[in-house]
């Protein structure tokens, strides 16, 4: 039987979804739930339904598994606990200082349900989570470093669209070039936030809205500009179309560290992305973490959990011989 996946929300991320779905023969596509008018949705897979939100609680017995694709700045803290006591849940809440919080919340309204949930699913938070979690593990003695970029932010960028008079914006998270080399030559120096990365933003503010104060704004917002020397740009729909249409993202982990009786020995593990289609990547991953989330509240499991603390045979939906076979 094909693990029954919901989607709540029909944005980038949640297409990306659909589209990872597609690949997983052990996955189907039950039905997409949205807060606009249905009926101005269209998705891409033909015969599934698209249903106002205020449905989704009657299909508590016809879904496996609720994809929630949501951003992080106002819907997924509300959401997923809200729904995590109906459904086994997956999110992708990118909010690294808030991840704590969100995740008793969570773990109080699954356990309450009776269902799994998974939250910060992605790349990151998500996949460099692991491959941060691995090397810590491997090199105890080193330092880890994460660069992000260059591309487009999709949770940032989705914050400044929640600011007023803001009509649309790409956000472009670029690591310093002079930080990224001095970790790969093998040093550890102590870098502030601001030493990492900068943020450059494309922003196209509704006809007669106040430019200084969306400016202010975006570069005093806490958690996702406050830290980083950051760049507003105000330009037309027509050239956010035309320059700043596609989404790449992608980024690299760099663990240094040293081994021996003396510490004589440096090692450096680093973990790379290049990515075309940031929503297309992260909704691949939520599918996996779907599967893993589905298998999981089979085996009587509830609660919250993180990339952590799911085994990586979880996510495949190879048996543990072919695995054994064919990947170890």
């Amino acid at each position: 039987m094909s693990i029954r996946v919901g989607i709540m929300g029909y944005g980038n991320l949640s297409r990306g979804v659909e589209s990872a779905i597609r690949q997983n023969e052990d996955m189907e596509l039950a039905a997409v739930f949205t807060r606009r008018d249905p009926k101005s949705v269209q998705i891409r897979t033909e015969g599934v339904p698209v249903l106002a939100e205020e449905e989704l609680l009657s299909w508590k017995d016809k879904l496996d598994v609720l994809v929630l694709g949501g951003g992080s700045a106002t819907d997924l803290p509300v959401q997923t606990p809200k729904y995590a006591e109906h459904f086994n849940v997956v999110d992708s809440f990118d909010t690294h200082a808030r991840i704590a919080e969100h995740f008793a919340n969570v773990d109080a309204a699954a356990k309450a349900g009776g269902h799994v949930a998974v939250i910060s699913v992605g790349w990151d938070p998500g996949m460099f989570s692991l491959l941060r979690m691995v090397s810590d593990a491997v090199l105890p003695e080193g330092r880890h470093y994460t660069f992000w970029g260059r591309g487009v932010s999709q949770g940032h960028s989705d914050a400044i669209r929640r600011i007023e008079g803001v009509k649309d914006a790409r956000q472009y998270t670029i690591p310093v070039e002079d930080a990224v080399e001095a970790v790969r030559r093998g040093e550890t120096p102590d870098f502030t936030t601001r030493q990492m990365h900068t943020r450059e933003c494309f922003v196209v503010a509704e006809e007669g809205a106040d430019k200084a104060r969306i400016e202010k704004e975006i570069k005093e917002m806490p958690n996702y500009f406050a830290d980083y020397d950051t760049t507003v740009h105000f330009i037309s729909e027509e050239e956010l179309k035309r320059d700043h249409s596609g989404l790449p993202h992608g980024g690299f982990v760099i663990r240094s560290g040293v081994t021996g009786m003396e510490k004589e020995n440096r090692h450096i593990i680093e973990y790379k992305l290049t990515l075309d289609s940031n929503p297309e990547f992260t909704g691949s991953v939520l599918a996996a973490y779907a599967r893993a989330a589905y298998r999981l509240a089979k085996e009587g499991n509830s609660g919250c959990r993180s990339v952590f603390d799911i085994a990586p045979a979880y996510l495949s939906s190879k048996s543990a011989e072919e695995l054994r076979s064919h990947l170890l």
